[in-house]
């Protein structure tokens, strides 16, 4: 379930009509948070409920709940708190209820809370935790976000039920135009900009019949008052009730007023909504949660797409924000320096050319608004009228709805900024009527020209998509307040891998200029373009992207046309990127600012740490800019490696140890058909599965074995109906796709080095081990090449230009193995280090049976096994450089300095 989801069943739980059910409840709040009927109805016979107390459930690694009688919340609570059951269940959360009041505690954070029971929905994403949703600070903070998206979400589905025409494509605009509607009706209602208690919700209640009937009538002259001039009001016969609103303008009103029939149930749902306080909404969350209710496609995980404030933070603060903070410490109290800030923001424009509903420029403009308050109280004018202009916020959304969305956002932002800085009286007077400026198009970023969008100087915009509030597209061109000033690009464009972009986004990338923009993640089309932009225009950008762009061969292709005359600002090393979603796998992202070269040092981010140095790598490291390029075969003297075998043959031709024994049991003739076999994993865990290996001149006799016959057979069938690559070889189905096998020994390579893993994993096999194609195989190899691939320095270059595979790296051969550095080795360079190969295989083997995986555990590591590979780092480490390095950053160095030697000296 998602965030929605759960508050509305706690929610409808909390305000049933039968009132508190104590029995039931435990119960029905374990499934308001996903528990299967399975799972709560072995709590129900008991037979997996451990609780020790009268009346409690316990759900083993989630929570103890009980229920007591009125009155006794306190003591249930501290008895739940004092119960051994609780600490022996490794619960989450102890929860105590007596349908009066609430007491729950969080058992890991120590955070509490304390409240009525009627006003538990609004606590309910303190409990988000229980379905394994990360429950990000602002929202347990503040839910309110989250309830208002869910009664939207449920009226919008309840309209387009009994409105199926404005379910259409031609018609799905004109229904998120009327949600965004509502939404500005809702927060001006509760923010006094409505004069009038509950005005707008209270005029639908009083003037539309209960059964429904004429409640589209209602609101349409309500939105036709809204968008006619005071002066224009008699003339335009506006009803009574309906003349009590004001003026809105903005666009927001104008064109058809037509709205949606609603059912009684659809009218009971708006008044619903209006009986919220929309004074709480979070503009920075909530517009990411209420773009999703007009997504067919989100809409299954409506509410978890929301970027939390820290995270935006790490673009915007290295970006410009730090600087306008440091320029504010520097100033003191002088009033002119001061000045000359508020001057520079005023200029100051921030674009998001894949703003959604507007996060990261919402969040721009509030923080600037907060260093502008504390400019304006330094020089004795609090208060003072914002010198920032909310038009110098652009952006470009390619959902018509969101685009709108990001509009809202940023007129609620500027509001509640007016009120926190200025005063509510202040803010009310100057917020009506809106600005028919249309600042956000809705349009593909990647075929805009961005200039007509966020031009410098302000002068001959040209919009490239319909105004937001349905007028023509020959508006006049909306000029920046204030030329002349700075441009930074920011945003988080959409998450697309190489693999998973369809066919028009592929020719997005190449309108660009991407040639290759099929081995590229879709993000880089918008860095490529942002760089553009910067080499032209001066300022910066910074761009959330995937941490694909920085590792393995993409780095060779995008970075070169990204730096052309720029240089990296500031950047993340990868970290992962979640939201308040389920999947706390999340993305993994790396944030990398750009910007024309400066003189000033460069910030490079990890795990909260900040190193300062004088350039940046591509790869995210101290260093020059230097391009790794994938080559076929190893710049160095060191053996070819191959990727394992490939049997394309939906594992037909492969069988796990108990599917061999039996058949080498009933038939022991079978023996010689097969191999060991295995790819990645069973390097780790020291196993091992088996292939069927048959020459062509064997396959007749292979056959007189039924299992193997009948294998052949399903591999035939399989090959017949799968992809291409299948049908080929379907003639040949005793036979694997694609064979790199030799009858000899050989070093295997994993794939994948894992997070914990501090060298690259690898082993010596003896002939007669095929290694999938999950592994690389290096053939008759000598000792000093396994020494190299599992040195220190090894795995520091693999794990700095190989790709990412989740948190752990991704080995490959063109672009880690053969590109890898190796000085001239003297024969006696080989054999010490052929020697410290041998040390650590017979070390490995002294703790037979132990695995890899066990063996390179960190913190279990054997002495003897850690000593041999120090001694291993040393002797390989003083052919480098003639001493031990000092840290990964110096081997870096050294290895991409040596790179660039070996590959100038062959390109030569």
């Amino acid at each position: 379930m998602n965030a929605v989801e759960i508050e509305e069943a706690i929610t409808d739980l909390v305000g049933q009509e039968q009132g508190f059910q104590p029995e039931e409840f435990p119960f029905a709040f374990l499934e308001a948070f996903g528990n299967k009927t399975a799972t709560i109805d072995r709590l129900r016979k008991g037979s997996a409920n451990t609780s020790d107390i009268s009346g409690g459930i316990l759900q083993r690694n989630n929570i103890h709940v009980a229920v007591c009688k009125e009155g006794g919340v306190s003591d249930t609570f501290a008895a739940l708190k004092a119960s051994s059951a609780t600490v022996k269940g490794k619960v989450k959360f102890i929860f105590a209820t007596d349908g009066v009041e609430v007491e729950a505690e969080d058992m890991n954070s120590g955070e509490t809370v304390v409240c009525a029971y009627a006003d538990f929905p609004n606590k309910f994403a303190f409990f988000l935790p229980l379905a394994g949703i990360t429950a990000i600070k602002q929202i347990k903070e503040n839910s309110f976000d989250i309830r208002a998206t869910s009664r939207l979400n449920r009226l919008y589905v309840e309209l387009l039920k009994d409105n199926p025409d404005w379910a259409t494509a031609e018609r799905r605009s004109d229904m998120n135009h009327f949600m965004a509607r509502l939404i500005f009706c809702f927060f001006a209602e509760d923010t006094d900009i409505f004069h009038g208690n509950n005005l707008f919700t209270e005029t639908i209640n009083q003037m539309s019949e209960r059964d429904a009937s004429n409640t589209h009538e209602v609101m349409g002259e309500l939105f036709r008052a809204m968008d006619t001039a005071i002066k224009d009001r008699a003339s335009a016969n506006i009803k009574s009730w309906a003349d009590k609103f004001p003026y809105v303008n903005g666009g927001l009103f104008a064109g058809s007023t037509e709205v949606p029939r609603f059912s009684k149930i659809a009218r009971s749902y708006l008044l619903h909504i209006g009986s919220l306080d929309w004074k709480q909404i979070n503009p920075d969350i909530f517009g990411s949660m209420i773009q999703a209710v007009a997504d067919e496609e989100e809409r299954g995980a409506l509410g978890m797409h929301y970027t939390s404030v820290p995270n935006i933070l790490k673009v915007l603060n290295p970006l410009f924000l730090d600087d306008l903070r440091e320029q504010l410490e520097a100033a003191g109290d002088s009033a002119q320096k001061l000045l000359n800030i508020r001057k520079r923001m005023a200029k100051m424009r921030v674009f998001d050319p894949a703003c959604g509903s507007g996060n990261f420029l919402v969040i721009a403009y509030k923080q600037m608004r907060e260093i502008e308050a504390e400019i304006n109280r330094r020089r004795g004018e609090s208060g003072a009228k914002s010198a920032i202009p909310l038009t110098n916020f652009r952006g470009i959304e390619i959902r018509d709805f969101s685009a709108e969305i990001a509009r809202l956002a940023l007129i609620i932002a500027e509001y509640q900024c007016d009120v926190l800085y200025r005063g509510q009286k202040e803010a009310l007077m100057e917020f009506l009527p809106l600005g028919s400026d249309n600042w956000i198009t809705s349009g593909n970023a990647l075929r805009i020209d961005w200039l007509s969008v966020c031009p410098p100087t302000g002068k001959g915009v040209t919009l490239q998509g319909d105004d937001l509030f349905e007028t023509p597209l020959d508006q006049s061109a909306i000029d920046f307040k204030n030329d002349g000033g700075e441009t930074y690009i920011c945003g988080n464009p959409p998450y697309l891998g190489s693999k998973k972009k369809n066919s028009d986004q592929v020719r997005d990338m190449e309108a660009v200029g991407l040639g290759k923009a099929k081995l590229l993640d879709y993000v880089a089309a918008f860095m490529v373009k942002a760089a553009e932009y910067v080499r032209m225009e001066g300022g910066g950008f910074a761009i959330v992207a995937t941490s694909s762009v920085c590792q393995g061969e993409q780095v060779s292709l995008i970075w070169p046309k990204i730096l052309d005359g720029l240089e990296i600002k500031f950047g993340y090393q990868p970290f992962r990127w979640s939201n308040l979603a389920t999947d706390s796998a999340g993305v993994w992202c790396t944030v990398i600012g750009v910007s024309k070269p400066d003189s000033q040092h460069k910030r490079l981010f990890l795990k909260g740490m900040q190193q300062k140095c004088r350039s940046i790598s591509p790869y995210l490291i101290a260093a020059e800019p230097i391009y790794v390029t994938p080559a076929k075969s190893p710049i160095s003297i060191i053996s070819e490696i191959v990727m394992g075998s490939n049997p394309v043959d939906g594992k037909r031709l492969i069988f796990d140890q108990k599917e061999y024994e039996e058949i080498i049991e009933g038939y022991p003739q079978a023996l010689s058909f097969f191999r060991k076999y295995g790819g990645t994993q069973e390097i780790v865990a020291g196993t091992h599965r088996y292939c069927l290996w048959i020459a062509d001149h064997d396959v007749e006799r292979a056959k007189e074995i039924p299992p193997i016959s009948a294998a052949i057979k399903n591999c035939y069938e399989y090959r017949l109906t799968a992809g291409q690559d299948a049908r080929r070889v379907a003639k040949f189905p005793h036979r694997f796709s694609r064979s790199t096998y030799k009858e000899k020994r050989a070093i295997h390579v994993g794939k994948v080095i894992g997070s914990k893993f501090s060298y690259v994993p690898a082993m010596l096999r003896e002939p007669g081990y095929v290694s999938s194609d999950a592994a690389f195989t290096i053939y008759e190899p000598e000792g000093y090449e396994f020494a190299i691939l599992v040195s220190t320095l090894h795995r520091v270059w693999a794990e700095c230009v190989g790709g990412r595979l989740g948190d752990g790296v991704r080995y490959g051969a063109t672009v880690v193995y053969n590109t890898f550095p190796i000085p001239p080795l003297t024969n006696k360079n080989r054999l010490d280090l052929a020697q410290c190969a041998d040390n650590i295989i017979l070390g490995r083997e002294l703790h037979f049976p132990a695995t890899i995986a066990e063996l390179y555990d960190p913190e279990n590591m054997p002495d003897n096994i850690r000593d041999a590979h120090d001694r291993n780092d040393e002797v390989l480490e003083r052919i480098y450089i003639g001493r031990r390095f000092k840290n990964d950053t110096e081997r870096l160095e050294k290895l991409f300095e040596l790179y660039t030697k070996l590959t100038t000296k062959v390109a030569n």
